[in-house]
């Protein structure tokens, strides 16, 4: 008899330890799939069925994935507001570090991202580079949303695991064009910190002046002389 509940007790032991390094998405109703996948699919129609049945919002697939950062991939508006109202958390990352914040500031999606803001997300999540949302943003070009996230409580001075701030980037992975212009000068007036070097001790105006940007040279030595 003691054997027998030994056994059984060894046997519950080992499915537990199984369960707790099983990925998720392995145990995902269908429901839950085909809610990630309508959301994905932009199926509003469907989205709406399964969330008014009480589908978990939150469940996450095989990826990482929840339904919210599917919707956020696919730029789907309308479905991320349903999943918001629904209670979807903003903060859950997938297996690349991506949550609906992170991925909506690399993505631009300031649509999204108003929404997002709402819900009070964790700014102290980090990406797979170690960076906010504001970051990818700026490097990418995307003014609207960095006008957005500069008056959050994001840290404008964030660095990142490559050693860059958001101004950094917006200057070392740029063209230096118009957009990029504008963004430097959003970040400046933000109060962005143009002290800040990287790991080679340069500075954003060294940078600036090394790859010939004489506009945002411009902007940072008038700061300079400030």
């Amino acid at each position: 008899m003691k054997m027998t509940v030994m056994l059984s007790l060894l046997g519950i032991g080992i499915l537990v330890a199984v369960l707790s390094f099983a990925k998720p998405g392995l145990f995902m109703s269908d429901e839950e799939q085909r809610l990630i996948e309508a959301v994905a699919k932009n199926n509003l129609a469907t989205v709406r069925e399964l969330v008014n049945a009480g589908t978990n919002v939150n469940v996450q697939d095989t990826r990482g994935r929840t339904a919210l950062l599917a919707a956020v991939e696919g730029h789907h508006l309308d479905s991320a507001k349903v999943l918001l109202d629904a209670g979807a958390d903003v903060n859950l990352q997938d297996d690349k570090m991506d949550s609906p914040l992170l991925l909506a500031g690399a993505e631009g999606t300031v649509d999204i991202m108003k929404l997002i803001l709402q819900a009070k997300p964790d700014f102290t999540l980090y990406n797979r580079f170690g960076g906010t949302a504001l970051v990818p943003a700026a490097e990418r070009g995307h003014v609207e949303m960095v006008e957005l996230l500069v008056n959050t409580t994001v840290d404008i001075d964030h660095v990142n695991h490559l050693g860059w701030t958001a101004l950094l980037e917006a200057i070392v992975l740029s063209d230096g064009g118009p957009r990029h212009q504008h963004i430097v000068q959003l970040l400046v007036d933000a109060g962005a910190d143009i002290y800040i070097v990287d790991h080679e001790g340069v500075t954003p105006l060294g940078h600036a002046r090394q790859k010939g940007f004489h506009e945002i040279v411009k902007m940072l030595e008038s700061v300079e002389t400030k």
